[in-house]
């Protein structure tokens, strides 16, 4: 029994994001673990605790990422896996997603893969998806709580949360699923854990290995280029007025006469 995380990590959400005159984009910090990876990581280890099942934190990334591989296993994952190699460079959605099901069908008997929500530096889901459909297993996005899991029976019952409200689905394992925050609290490493996942190996599996062509890696879609967005310039202009209801009168009389309203 074997439960696989997926992880990658992102720019803080604080960072300043600037883009020099040659295209190179810079956030001036250190890359932080994806949000919603935190619920996708803890999901994972409450089922370890539970079914006894075997936990493995993967990315499909540079050495940049190894830091989310260290905070899975600080926090209870049994083993951690980087997948990267040139070929990788300059990838999209697609071939991530094909590199992500190679290395799960190289795990081998691979019964459940967790994703966070989505990833927050690109706000896209579509990565979860695509595994999905590379694997051939069933999706199931913005699962809210796993009502029931049985291993054996290969069965899992999940809440979705939809636009309509609380969605009870029921499917056949294996699966992919994409978790939201209200399943659970995340858990955070302990100094122990930080330490035990900074000695802990971390294999790194590259194309070759996974039976991959650079053909079958490249992206049909080529990121050209970066450059920042022009400034916005505008002019604010205060109301005065000796009361609130004259500050109102001329307001309106403004938005009137530039056709707002």
């Amino acid at each position: 029994m074997h439960v696989v995380v997926i992880t990658k990590s992102v720019p803080d959400t604080e960072a300043t994001v600037t883009v020099d005159g040659s295209g190179n984009v810079s956030w001036g910090d250190k890359l932080v673990i994806n949000p919603w990876d935190e619920y996708a990581i803890t999901e994972a280890i409450l089922l370890k605790g539970a079914h006894n099942v075997t936990a493995t934190i993967m990315t499909i990334g540079p050495d940049e990422h190894k830091e989310a591989l260290k905070h899975g296993l600080a926090i209870g994952c049994d083993q951690a896996i980087q997948v990267w190699d040139a070929a990788l460079e300059g990838h999209d959605s697609l071939a991530y997603a094909t590199a992500a099901a190679a290395a799960i069908n190289k795990l081998g008997d691979v019964d459940l893969v967790i994703f966070g929500k989505e990833l927050s530096d690109i706000a896209s889901d579509i990565h979860v998806f695509q595994t999905a459909r590379k694997l051939g297993w069933t999706a199931l996005g913005s699962v809210a709580k796993i009502d029931a899991i049985d291993f054996g029976a290969k069965t899992i019952q999940v809440q979705r949360l939809v636009e309509q409200g609380i969605q009870v689905v029921t499917s056949q394992l294996p699966a992919v699923i994409s978790v939201i925050k209200d399943i659970n609290e995340p858990k955070y490493p302990t100094f122990i854990g930080i330490r035990k996942a900074a000695k802990a190996d971390m294999p790194l599996w590259d194309s070759a290995e996974l039976g991959l062509s650079a053909d079958d890696l490249a992206a049909p879609v080529k990121v050209t280029g970066y450059r920042e967005l022009p400034k916005r310039e505008g002019a604010v202009q205060m109301i005065d007025g000796a009361s609130a209801a004259e500050q109102a009168a001329t307001l309106a009389d403004k938005l009137l006469e530039e056709k707002v309203l």
